[in-house]
């Protein structure tokens, strides 16, 4: 699976306060970036490793969620790949829209 780019749900299903959808490989940063969007208009491809941002995942335009988001880049992660943590509401229904 080398060079594979994985995401996938960190937390237990059920209830929760907070959802965190992970993903990890070489284009983790470009796939969130995708998605993500900043009030503040960061574009998380430029920012420092180890940073938390706050904004909102978009799907066709539309707001999914109001998350912070994780950015730790390669090699200073436990994977030593890029890694992204979406950090949303808690609950099945939200954190499976935004995987």
């Amino acid at each position: 699976m080398s060079g594979d780019t994985i995401a996938a749900i960190s937390t237990p299903i059920g209830e929760g306060g907070i959802g965190i959808v992970r993903l990890s490989g070489p284009d983790a940063i470009e796939i969130a970036h995708r998605l993500f969007r900043s009030p503040r208009g960061v574009d998380i491809r430029g920012v420092p490793t180890h940073t938390i941002h706050y904004g909102h995942v978009l799907f066709n335009g539309e707001t999914i969620d109001e998350v912070l988001l994780s950015v730790m880049r390669a090699p200073g992660t436990y994977t030593r790949e890029d890694v992204v943590e979406i950090n949303c509401h808690g609950g099945i229904v939200a954190v499976r829209l935004v995987l």
